[in-house]
């Protein structure tokens, strides 16, 4: 039995070696929007397990984009041992929809909760992961956070020169690289007339990535850093 167990958890790690690489060639070469062949695409990574219908709701969940939309399916059906999570808690600046002039430097600020029972270990970061980019910065390095603890994480955004409505997705991962926990949003309605929340305070064009808790009276020991793009 023992044997068998371990034949089994060597199956498993194979198996998740290979669709890695598969999705990673097939995420390098796709360049599409046509539904039909992100449906065909999805089904012929994750082989005959999931069915059309099922890759259509997946893809539409994650907007049509092909590398979230597998994702979210491996996350469903073939959960990997990332016992992290974590919790959107609320936006400390730029509401969702909030409208912000043309051009505009401004700081997204969102706080996050570590809602599971392990720390979160050095090597953790938010990383943009899909929609407008509205950031230089792509990922943003966290420290170690512990069970329970809230903390506000911020990156410095440019609204786009053009008038309408831009979101970006962000999402945490660990040092693997693996995706944990709630999706977070930066959601902005760019107009001529818009103006920034009364929480906005731009002062200076410097920037600090900052990093508090909400349950003691300064920062955490961890301050985020910046560089990592």
């Amino acid at each position: 039995q023992h044997y068998f167990i371990q034949s089994n958890l060597r199956l498993k790690m194979t198996m998740e070696v290979d669709l890695d690489h598969e999705l990673m060639n097939s995420f390098q070469t796709m360049n599409t929007t046509d539904k039909d062949v992100l449906i065909n695409e999805f089904l012929r990574v994750l082989g005959s397990q999931p069915n059309a219908a099922e890759g259509e709701f997946y893809l539409d969940m994650a907007n049509w984009n092909l590398q979230e939309a597998v994702s979210a399916w491996m996350d469903v059906h073939h959960p990997r041992n990332n016992p992290l999570a974590m919790r959107f808690v609320q936006d400390i600046t730029i509401g969702e929809g909030e409208s912000v002039p043309p051009s505009t430097t401004f700081t997204k600020t969102w706080r996050i909760r570590n809602s599971g029972v392990e720390t979160w270990p050095a090597g953790c970061s938010l990383r943009f992961t899909d929609g407008d980019q509205l950031s230089t910065y792509t990922e943003v390095a966290v420290g170690p956070v512990q069970p329970n603890r809230e903390i506000d994480i911020s990156v410095e955004m440019c609204s786009p020169p053009t008038p309408g409505m831009y979101q970006g997705k962000w999402r945490m991962c660990n040092p693997s690289g693996n995706y944990f926990g709630d999706s977070i949003w930066v959601i902005i309605c760019v107009d001529a007339g818009g103006v920034l929340g009364v929480t906005q305070q731009l002062n200076s064009s410097s920037f600090e990535f900052h990093n508090t808790s909400s349950q003691s009276d300064g920062p955490i020991s961890n301050p985020f850093n910046m560089g990592m793009e």
